[in-house]
């Protein structure tokens, strides 16, 4: 191979080793699995509904804000379930606190906390029928915009929508529950 065409090449894998991923972990959810803390209290469920601490980082370059969705893909709906929906995070957050989606007062100034799909705002636990296990996908997505332009009452559906016109990025991760 010619030297001339090994100089981009490096350049490129520079590039790319350098650059790092837009993550998300839980340090609450080990195995990838919710503890009984985190499971609703409600729908059959006795668990104590907090949310789970929910970390990220390497945001992609000119985030202005944040959203961060929790979704419940096997929910038999048809259409999922949204358990947790909040947005307008400042761009220096890093983290959400255990306990954040049921302590408004834990959340930066600003932050909006949509309704999931009982109509309510704030966290919901998971909860899957008796013997059914479930996926719930946690998602940080990263906006262009500093607030996402939404009427109050807003779906979780409709703020997704306009969230996907100003991502940047996203990171997921699932975690389990069953019964």
């Amino acid at each position: 191979m010619s030297p001339r065409l090994l100089i981009p090449f490096f350049a490129f894998a520079a590039m790319t080793a350098t650059a790092a991923d837009f993550e998300v972990s839980s340090p609450d959810l080990p195995g990838h699995r919710f503890a009984p803390n985190l499971i609703a209290n409600g729908f059959g469920c006795s668990g104590g509904n907090q949310s789970p601490q929910i970390v990220w980082r390497n945001p992609p370059a000119g985030t202005q804000s944040f959203m961060v969705t929790m979704y419940d893909q096997d929910a038999p709906t048809g259409s999922g379930y949204w358990h947790w929906v909040i947005a307008n995070l400042p761009p220096d957050t890093t983290q959400l606190p255990r306990g954040a989606g049921s302590q408004p007062d834990a959340l930066p100034a600003g932050t909006l906390q949509i309704s999931n799909d009982t109509g309510q705002p704030g966290y919901l636990g998971p909860c899957p029928p008796v013997g059914e296990s479930h996926r719930y996908l946690i998602t940080v997505i990263a906006l262009k915009t500093a607030r996402l332009d939404v009427p109050p009452g807003v779906t979780p559906a409709t703020a997704g929508f306009v969230a996907h016109f100003a991502t940047l990025g996203k990171a997921s991760y699932t975690a389990t529950w069953s019964r």
